[in-house]
């Protein structure tokens, strides 16, 4: 199997990094950023097109409104100062999840990022904030029910490509890989819709520990799988016969 284009990674375990090291959460947050900052570096030097990390989810704004400004202050923090840094490198970013309800100070910054790199021809950033797979599909939903009630749209004419193209990864390709770090093994509403052919891998290192090397390796695991997208590769299907010289066994009918 050819390497991935695009491969996606729920960054989780910062708390239990923390609480293992008898550090207050926020301290496993500032390590989780460092982390960040050395696998888009290694993303970018191993030839990635696209890198998508789940930065804040839109059901994180439930925890402790104390954990909830250290990592918006971490966020501003890594905007202002990885930015430039990640603009010299050629890095485009790109930011999915809803943003009508942030702070204005966040959007600026949001919009900063994008505006800055947007001719940008590396990897792709593509960071996940305020993003959820149920939200992101609600939205597109709407989009396309607002054309229908405007009479633009008949219901019937509704395809998948269209669908995806109202969600916020329009133009970003479907990841190939999706890792989760720190040993759970689910999507936590995670590019529910984009991951329908994806591969796994559930790490089972803590994000902070998440070095270059876990990556590589989980590259090298990526390429020993064999994609069928519902489908057969050739060597599955040389291993059925053909219909012309199978062995047909004709009915038996029974008189009753």
């Amino acid at each position: 199997m050819s390497d991935p284009r695009h491969i996606a990674i729920i960054m989780d375990g910062n708390g239990r990094w923390a609480k293992a090291r008898g550090l207050p959460r926020v301290a496993g947050h500032k390590a989780g950023v460092d982390a960040l900052r050395e696998i888009v570096r290694a993303a970018g030097d191993n030839g990635l097109e696209f890198l998508t990390l789940f930065a804040f989810s839109s059901e994180n704004w439930s925890r402790p409104n104390s954990e909830v400004t250290e990592l918006m202050g971490l966020l501003k923090l890594f905007i202002r100062r990885d930015l430039n840094k990640l603009h010299n490198r050629n890095v485009r970013v790109r930011i999915i999840g809803a943003r009508d309800d942030l702070a204005s100070d966040i959007c600026v910054l949001l919009n900063e990022a994008e505006n800055l790199t947007a001719a940008n021809t590396g990897l792709t950033l593509v960071i996940a904030f305020n993003y959820g797979a149920r939200d992101e599909l609600t939205r597109a939903v709407q989009k396309l029910a607002q054309d229908v009630a405007a009479g633009i749209l008949s219901p019937n004419a509704i395809t998948a490509e269209m669908i995806g193209a109202k969600l916020d990864t329009d133009n970003i390709p479907d990841p190939d890989l999706i890792i989760r770090t720190s040993g759970e093994m689910r999507l936590s509403n995670f590019l529910l819709w984009q991951a329908a052919y994806s591969e796994f891998l559930f790490a089972p290192e803590y994000w902070p520990d998440f070095k270059p090397a876990n990556l590589l390796a989980a590259i090298d695991e990526y390429r020993k799988r064999v994609r069928r997208f519902g489908g057969l590769t050739a060597e599955d299907a040389q291993s059925f016969p053909d219909s012309s010289e199978a062995d047909v066994v004709p009915l038996r009918h029974t008189a009753g």
